[in-house]
């Protein structure tokens, strides 16, 4: 009897960051990914479904239908609305508690709690590839600010 195993094979540049490796072994290991990764809708698609689920008071699967939200093809403004929901959301859901908002450009942030001394655990993502519940060093992140827009 024969065992097969099914690899999926990336090409990894000499750049490539040890947190980008350390995911994808995550992935493979546990098998995250693409069975759990939201599905692909459009901007005013998931803006309309977050804004009935925040109605029916389901405010964390509101964040996670914006998350699967493409901002990719999105225009200026959409991006803009898409990125005005989401933190309306999250300052509905964590508005009392010590979070951080991390921003990477254009239609891409992460909402981060303090854990520990300097590390945060993500707790929302909009357009990035994290997942709730990644450890990030606070060091390692530049433009972070308070939930309220203060300089963190």
């Amino acid at each position: 009897m024969t065992t097969a195993m099914a690899i999926e094979f990336k090409e990894y540049t000499p750049s490539a960051s040890l947190e980008t490796l350390v995911d994808h072994l995550i992935t493979a290991l546990f098998g995250a990914g693409k069975a759990d990764a939201p599905a692909q809708r459009s901007v005013g698609q998931a803006i309309h479904e977050a804004r009935r689920l925040k109605k029916d008071g389901d405010l964390d699967d509101a964040l996670a239908v914006l998350a699967g939200a493409d901002a990719v093809r999105a225009s200026f403004e959409q991006t803009r609305w898409l990125y005005s929901e989401w933190m309306e959301l999250i300052r509905r859901r964590f508005g009392r508690r010590r979070v951080f908002v991390y921003s990477q450009g254009e239609g891409r942030a992460a909402a981060l709690e303090q854990v520990g001394r300097g590390d945060l655990e993500v707790v929302a993502v909009l357009g990035m590839k994290w997942r709730r519940g990644k450890i990030v060093s606070r060091r390692s992140l530049r433009g972070l600010r308070k939930l309220n827009g203060a300089a963190a």
